[in-house]
Formats: structure tokens, sequence, C-alpha cells
């Protein structure tokens, strides 16, 4: 263990445990990423089977320039195909960023539009949010990316 006062294993309040979070962090960011890219897939699967079905909700929304039939597809396929990208972590950032603006605009959607406020933007928010770590981070050695020695 280091000297050091701001070596994060000297910060623990327990530090027995660094060893088991220093070996467990690249799997639990890896975890998150598959999880979060499959639950964007299983949410995205009826709309790329009915790239359409969004109109309303886009119309709504106010998505211009463009007709509304244009972004329902964008949407259907950000979501379905997008997840599959992050899942895998194959261009992770650039998935993760088209991604992170659809969510944001489900954000203004719920809290703005519907005027559910937190409680019916509080999935969005957090889906949002993991996908701006995403698009910092990018995947990590067990992805694509990585196997491919190339990343955004």
């Amino acid at each position: 263990m280091s000297n050091d006062p701001l070596h994060p294993a000297n910060r623990l309040i327990i530090p027995g445990l660094g060893p088991i979070y220093g070996s467990l962090w690249e799997f639990a960011e890896t975890l998150l990423r598959v999880v979060a890219g499959l639950a964007l897939v299983t949410h995205g699967f009826p709309k790329i089977m009915n790239p359409l079905g969004p109109v309303g909700v886009v119309e709504k929304v106010g998505l211009f320039p463009g007709p509304p039939e244009f972004w329902a597809v964008l949407l259907s396929c950000t979501e379905f195909f997008g997840g599959i990208l992050i899942a895998l972590g194959f261009l992770t950032r650039p998935a993760a960023f088209a991604a992170m603006i659809g969510l944001a605009v489900t954000i203004y959607f719920h809290w703005i539009l519907m005027g559910e406020g937190y409680s019916g933007a509080e999935k969005s928010i957090l889906w949002t949010t993991i996908m701006f770590y995403f698009v910092i981070r990018g995947a990590n050695a067990h992805s694509v990316d990585a196997k491919l020695g190339k990343t955004f």
C-alpha cells in the first residue's frame, strides 16, 4: 500500500476491500455496458419491428427539421442497433452519444410535455447519465473497440 494519503486504498474505511474493488471494477463496468446495451435493444425491439410506430411521440415532442417519420425511424434504429453496438463495445462512444441525445429528449418529453416532473423523467435521467458515462469513458478492455485497438 502506498504512503500517499490520496491513494484510493488509503481512503477506504475497510482497506482490505481495496483488492476486491480493484479486481472487480472492470467487470462491473463491462456488466453495466452490456446490460445497458441489451436493455436498449429490448426497449428498441418493438420500435424496430414498426419503425414508424413512434411518429405520434415524435410529433408531440416537435422534433424538426424534417418529417416526423425520419425522426421516428432514427429513434427506432438508435435504440435497437445502438444498443447492440453498446453491448458489444463496438463504436461505443458514438452509439452511446446517439442514445444519450435520444434519452435526453425523453427527459424533456416526460418532465415538460407530459407534465410528469421528476417522477416521470427519473428513468430517462438515469439512462441518459449511463450513456453519458460511456460517451466519456468509451468501452474497456472487454470490448470490440479494444480488440480492434481503435476508439473514438
